[in-house]
């Protein structure tokens, strides 16, 4: 079976979904407040190799884990939960598979107990 990079098409699609993604996240008044003096190329940059190399692609991601990224932003889970449903936005609209979906969202969510601070 193909890895789930080649399943989502390669990195050109995983960049088109992280730029959709992150333009979901500044539009989203619940979470863009939180952006707000983040260096957004930076962090698509990070997205992008972030999902790549985890999905099993030629990427590796370089930037700090995310237990010292996010160490006290005090994200919450409806925090988290927002940000999912931007990335699910993102998805739905480059029409990736719900068996895609759902794995990604599967590797993505394992970070969460390094994400959140407030339950």
């Amino acid at each position: 079976m193909p890895s789930l990079y080649d399943r989502l098409g390669g990195k050109t699609a995983i960049t088109a979904v992280i730029e959709e993604f992150v333009g979901n996240v500044a539009n989203d008044a619940r979470i863009n407040g939180r952006f707000a003096s983040t260096d957004i190329p930076k962090l698509k940059g990070h997205l992008v190799d972030q999902v790549c190399g985890a999905t099993g692609g030629p990427c590796t991601y370089t930037g700090r884990d995310m237990k010292t990224t996010h160490a006290g932003m005090r994200i919450s889970n409806a925090d988290f939960t927002a940000m999912v449903e931007d990335l699910v936005a993102a998805l739905d609209k480059y029409k990736v598979p719900q068996a895609e979906q759902k794995e990604l969202l599967g590797l993505l969510g394992s970070m969460k107990s390094d994400i959140v601070e407030i339950p």
